[in-house]
């Protein structure tokens, strides 16, 4: 995910949000992107749900990871065979 969003969310600034880590934890893409790691579809699905929820400050930056993880499109296919 690309840090162009109103949170300016990167892989050096994904804790400052103290928001809660992928099962799979992330990693640094190009030019300091954010890269969320998961096992499969299913984990990220969940992981979105579980961000959907969060509180305050941590809105924001949850509320742009729950897009992006929306709109990759094996996320797309997986929910819409399901």
């Amino acid at each position: 995910m690309s840090p162009d969003g109103p949170a300016k969310l990167d892989y050096s600034n994904f804790r400052n949000y103290l928001l809660p880590i992928p099962p799979d934890g992330v990693d640094a893409g190009e030019n300091n992107d954010l890269v969320l790691l998961f096992d499969d579809e299913k984990q990220a699905i969940d992981y979105a749900n579980q961000i959907s929820r969060l509180p305050g400050s941590q809105r924001k930056a949850g509320n742009e990871l729950v897009a992006a993880i929306g709109k990759d499109s094996f996320v797309r296919a997986y929910a819409e065979a399901c």
